[in-house]
């Protein structure tokens, strides 16, 4: 086995797992902008989240999807 084809696959993965991360953060954010009191409990449960602050915690979980989402396009494209 080469080292060429381990770097691949490291790299592979890296890709797919900020995606992942970057489309969930994504989908929270959203969650958290228009859901705001009506969470899902998972979301809300043993957490000061029920105070507010939605606002901002959802923008900060959209920021956060967008930079993972930047990150694996730019790791795309050196692999």
């Amino acid at each position: 086995m080469s080292s060429a084809s381990v770097t691949g696959s490291g790299s592979k993965r890296l890709v797919v797992i900020l995606a992942v991360i970057g489309v969930l953060a994504i989908i929270v954010g959203i969650l958290y902008m228009v859901a705001g009191s009506s969470l899902p409990s998972f979301m809300t449960a043993g957490s000061h989240v029920h105070k507010g602050n939605h606002v901002a915690r959802g923008s900060v979980a959209g920021v956060v999807g967008i930079l993972a989402l930047v990150g694996a396009w730019i790791m795309k494209r050196r692999g």
